[in-house]
């Protein structure tokens, strides 16, 4: 504990005493957590722009008119249980020609042929969407299959759309996994070369110190007791810089989110305000495991001579 006491109390006066340089440092680590931070909002807008794609998609099984409803429900029923099934809606005939009479409420041809016929041309049907974009397939499989044949669900279903939007399914699939393959990418990139920049700054600022190093080891200082305050003062430069990053970034979403919503289809603001504290956490815990990463692999160097 009295080591402990010592190392901490080192590493906040080294802090201070460096002064310029200390905040130097705490500069860069800011610019590497703004990094973080604007790749955090960038993978909130991706993922909920894939979202809003990923809900326009569905298969639709149109029935025969007058078809049972008791074999309708046990179609719906065995959908349901598929654990590639998100969802299932069934809308009824009557509710498919009143969506059809408003969708055409201004093509009054159409309307006009509509009460000449008298009676409902149109049939219920389901509209089922998937957990993934991939599961489509093998909803469509499980609807050929012979449990609906023995069923009796088959002889009522008068089409199933899949075939005519599975090369947009396939597209949007190929579009899905490859934006969330770049994104890991860049991510994987910025970080990277953030965390390069901000070790080397941290060693310059360490380098001014190695004499101080050199003496401690001649006195006899163990190598935690050499390390511990350079590590600490690397977690404070991560402390400060993350108060100062969530600190930009408020106004920053809040323009972004008042003039870029229709843009973005995310209010940014909304979202960094009800995940401040799941961000304040992830940057902050790479803010002190870079600057604590930074300045061991910096004292290593020294250590060894």
């Amino acid at each position: 504990m009295i080591l402990l006491k010592r190392i901490i109390k080192s590493g906040f006066k080294n802090f201070k005493r460096r002064g310029l340089i200390s905040w130097a440092a705490i500069l860069v680590v800011t610019i590497t957590l703004s990094v973080i931070t604007t790749i955090i909002l960038l993978q909130a807008v991706l993922n909920f722009s894939l979202n809003q794609i990923k809900d326009k998609v569905d298969v639709t099984i149109y029935f025969n008119i007058g078809a049972s409803p008791d074999k309708i429900t046990s179609l719906k029923d065995s959908l349901e249980k598929l654990p590639e099934v998100a969802s299932v809606t069934y809308t009824s005939s009557e509710e498919a020609l009143k969506l059809f009479r408003d969708r055409h409420s201004e093509d009054y041809p159409t309307i006009q042929a509509l009460d000449e016929i008298g009676t409902n041309p149109l049939g219920g049907y389901l509209n089922v969407k998937a957990k993934e974009v991939s599961q489509y397939e093998t909803i469509a499989n499980f609807l050929k299959s012979d449990s609906i044949s023995v069923s009796g669900s088959g002889s009522i279903v008068d089409k199933v759309n899949y075939h005519q939007n599975k090369l947009v399914i396939d597209r949007l699939n190929g579009i899905i996994a490859g934006a969330q393959k770049l994104g890991f990418l860049i991510t994987l990139l910025m970080i990277i070369i953030s965390i390069i920049i901000t070790f080397n700054t941290i060693r310059l600022a360490i380098f001014i110190s190695k004499e101080e190093i050199g003496v401690m080891r001649l006195v006899g200082a163990s190598k935690m007791g050499v390390r511990g305050p350079f590590m600490i003062e690397g977690a404070i430069y991560g402390f400060i810089a993350t108060i100062i990053t969530l600190v930009l970034f408020w106004p920053v979403t809040a323009w972004l989110g008042h003039n870029m919503t229709d843009f973005l289809g995310l209010n940014l603001y909304d979202y960094y305000v009800s995940n401040l504290f799941q961000i304040f956490i992830i940057i902050l815990l790479a803010g002190v495991f870079l600057g604590m990463v930074s300045s061991v692999l910096a004292v290593r160097r020294y250590l060894n001579k």
